[in-house]
């Protein structure tokens, strides 16, 4: 129970990633991902005839992303990655974000990129904070789910489904009233929890005792999580989002799809982390957007077309008002000579290349800002056939870690046709 309570529901919550590389000037100081799932086929974000790379200034935006229009200059549009080792078919899971083979019900076997960068960029004290968008029964029946983000080998960390845990847990010391009430007859019996497990682990055997640890840990990250808060105050306070009948009394699930997104800006906002993953459809291969008017949901929107078919036009449309929304939250707040947005990286993608039932040939990327001046923007690129995991080293090298593969295995290297070190046309 505590393994699923501590490493599980506030696995996000854990230790605080390292300081940034000392004299690092340049760079993100967060990162967002947006992983739609279904696949992202390129044709719905590749601007009509065009074939080779070039600048955007000058062309339109596909129906899709039409939204992004008046934000080309701050966009650069990715083909010819693939995930072909990845083998996604209907879902990579944590792969998408891994690099590497992953399946339904398998555990990761290493971290993932949005887990690497938290670790490297500026010390917040979530990193980084998943969250997950569904059905309104799946996501009330499983308010946590671990299927993008790792920590490493065996090591799932959970994205978060109900606003109104996640608001409790994150905002209730500023918001008072019933629900500062609930959090704390919650976090009382977390304290006693984490103090009777203690007591019941003395006397065990070594192998026992490791295992305990690691239960009782799980309670007290939880409690170590409360007393960092407290400390927060001002800040939360200053950004929490206004609860209102989108969470208690939500019409339609893309009512806690917009509030899960509200506090997960407030969550950057407030430097609580440096790295939100967002998940629509939660990595998996079901979903529903009833809210905007999307006919069908789950695994039958998979095995539709996407390129000019209605429900993917929608979809795709409020993924881009999402994109919007985080992006105008951002530059609504001064940071150094500029703002937040200024400093950001905002990556969308899929969980599963291009379509359902994919071999993971064809993955495209939209990235929105230039992450503190380290990446072009402003472009569509096109790539002769490399990894995705040579983006992510790409990414990794603009926040100041410079390696030259990520989680590409000596023998891989070749097969795959990974390069050393970042991608050169992305990097500015």
């Amino acid at each position: 129970m505590a393994a699923s309570l501590g490493a599980g529901m506030l696995s996000n919550f854990a230790q605080a990633a390292p300081k940034a590389a000392a004299g690092a000037t340049r760079g993100p100081k967060r990162i967002v991902f947006f992983l739609q799932n279904h696949g992202f086929d390129p044709y719905t974000c590749i601007p009509k005839g065009l074939e080779e790379s070039c600048p955007l200034d000058g062309v339109t935006l596909s129906e899709p992303m039409q939204a992004l229009e008046p934000y080309k200059d701050r966009m650069h549009i990715i083909t010819g990655l693939h995930g072909l080792h990845v083998g996604p078919a209907h879902s990579a899971y944590f792969g998408a974000l891994g690099g590497y083979r992953c399946g339904m019900n398998t555990a990761p076997a290493d971290q993932t990129i949005d887990y690497a960068l938290s670790r490297i960029l500026p010390e917040t004290i979530l990193s980084p904070l998943g969250i997950g968008m569904e059905s309104m029964e799946s996501m009330k029946a499983l308010p946590t789910i671990a299927t993008l983000t790792a920590a490493g080998p065996g090591l799932p960390m959970h994205m978060h489904s109900d606003p109104n845990k996640l608001y409790e847990v994150l905002f209730a010391r500023v918001a008072g009233g019933d629900i500062l009430k609930s959090y704390e007859a919650r976090m009382g019996l977390m304290r006693d929890i984490e103090a009777m497990a203690r007591l019941k682990g003395r006397g065990l055997s070594a192998d026992q005792t490791a295992d305990y640890r690691s239960f009782v840990g799980g309670f007290s990250e939880i409690n170590k999580l409360s007393e960092k808060l407290s400390g927060f105050s001002d800040q939360l306070r200053k950004f929490a989002p206004k609860l209102d009948d989108r969470y208690t009394k939500p019409k339609f699930e893309t009512d806690w799809h917009d509030a899960l997104l509200d506090i997960g800006i407030a969550a950057l906002q407030s430097n609580l982390t440096n790295v939100l993953t967002v998940g629509s459809g939660r990595g998996e291969f079901f979903g529903s957007w009833k809210g905007i008017g999307v006919k069908g949901e789950g695994h039958g929107l998979g095995h539709t077309e996407q390129v000019g078919v209605e429900n993917w036009i929608k979809i795709r449309q409020y993924n881009c008002e999402m994109l919007i929304k985080i992006m105008k939250a951002l530059e609504a707040i001064p940071e150094g000579p500029g703002t937040m947005m200024d400093n950001t990286l905002i990556v969308y993608t899929s969980n599963n290349a291009d379509k359902q039932h994919t071999d993971g040939a064809v993955w495209p990327f939209v990235l929105l800002g230039n992450g503190g001046g380290m990446f072009k923007t402003g472009r569509y690129t096109h790539l002769d056939n490399r990894p995705i995991n040579d983006l992510y080293t790409t990414f990794l090298h603009g926040v100041g870690s410079p390696v030259d593969h990520f989680n590409v295995d000596k023998n891989m290297i070749q097969k795959i046709n990974s390069k050393a070190g970042p991608i050169e046309e992305l990097m500015a």
